[in-house]
């Protein structure tokens, strides 16, 4: 690590089977905490390579305890975190909201790290199970048409780094790979990415890849759509800019999609959301995402997409996702 440490404090790249190779043995254990800090300090102060982010995502998908969904039709949906916009859970309460529109997720989550609450701690105040066994997850499709995969649980190469992550309480390069190290391969993928460059690299190894996918970014830096201004799109076939009116709604202001300041708070917002009593505000933005999350699966128009996720929210068909998931897990 030493050698590598100078290669970087001296400006250089890693290949993409150097950098592979750094994080199989940050996963094994041959690294202090002190080393795994500083390497991942470099990447907090320039740009990461796509050979790099390459190599990086090659090691965890091979360290990583797959899970064989591949008789389901799944998609994830799944932003990288580290936007520092403090937004409410807008994917996992879409990734809800997809499944209530009939399509099955397999939605990749873990704790918060630079956000107060990440996806895995709603879902576990809400007494979701987490496990990685392939009966259950299958049930969970099966019967709600969503099942969470909760990183740590995949990801054991992770646990040397989670700590020193939590530690330092910043994004780092793990924010990247975390939705493109799904262990459950699923066919498509909605992801959002706290920038343009990210979602040109995004877009450069997806088009490698056999999934379906469609990338966001918000112009003012969501990793979701938000609706406070224009979203960049990057999809299998298409680049575009999505608009607020591509979706029949007005532009919000930043404060109408603010997350709780709580795990508790947040729980209480997703549940108001999903039990009917959210605001217009809350409503537009998370059927929006779910919008293009259907869109994307049934290669249909934003505001189809729309039009579904908000039937799917309003019947309270995604609530009883919700509610069947919390019935499995007990």
């Amino acid at each position: 690590m030493k050698a590598i440490l100078n290669r970087l404090i001296q400006h250089e790249t890693l290949t993409k089977e150097e950098a592979k190779n750094a994080l199989k043995n940050i996963s094994n254990g041959l690294y202090n905490p002190s080393q795994i800090a500083s390497f991942l300090t470099v990447y907090m102060m320039r740009s990461i390579t796509i050979e790099e982010l390459a190599g990086f995502r090659e090691a965890l998908l091979e360290l990583c305890i797959a899970i064989d969904l591949s008789d389901y039709d799944t998609i994830d949906l799944c932003g990288t975190g580290g936007d520092g916009k403090d937004t409410f859970n807008i994917s996992t309460l879409a990734s809800f909201v997809t499944a209530g529109a009939g399509i099955q997720v397999a939605k990749h989550g873990n704790y918060g790290v630079s956000s107060i609450s990440g996806s895995s701690n709603v879902m576990e105040s809400l007494g979701v199970k987490f496990s990685n066994d392939p009966e259950f997850l299958n049930k969970s499709i099966e019967d709600a048409g969503i099942c969470i995969l909760h990183a740590p649980l995949f990801h054991p190469a992770m646990k040397n780094v989670a700590p020193i992550r939590k530690e330092l309480a910043v994004k780092t390069f793990f924010n990247m790979l975390g939705p493109m190290v799904n262990p459950s391969f699923p066919k498509h993928q909605l992801v959002g990415v706290f920038s343009l460059e990210l979602a040109r690299m995004y877009a450069y190894l997806y088009q490698n890849t056999t999934t379906n996918f469609t990338i966001l970014h918000s112009l003012d830096g969501y990793d979701e759509i938000s609706l406070t201004g224009n979203t960049k799109t990057i999809s299998t076939a298409i680049e575009g800019m999505l608009k607020p009116e591509d979706f029949g709604v007005n532009i919000l202001n930043q404060g109408d999609i603010q997350g709780g300041t709580t795990i508790e708070e947040s729980a209480k917002i997703f549940m108001d959301i999903l039990n009917g009593k959210g605001t217009k505000a809350q409503n537009d933005v998370v059927c929006a995402n779910a919008g293009m999350a259907i869109a994307t699966v049934k290669n249909l128009n934003p505001k189809e997409g729309f039009e579904l996720a908000k039937e799917s929210l309003l019947s309270g068909k995604a609530l009883k996702k919700l509610k069947k998931l919390q019935q499995l897990s007990k």
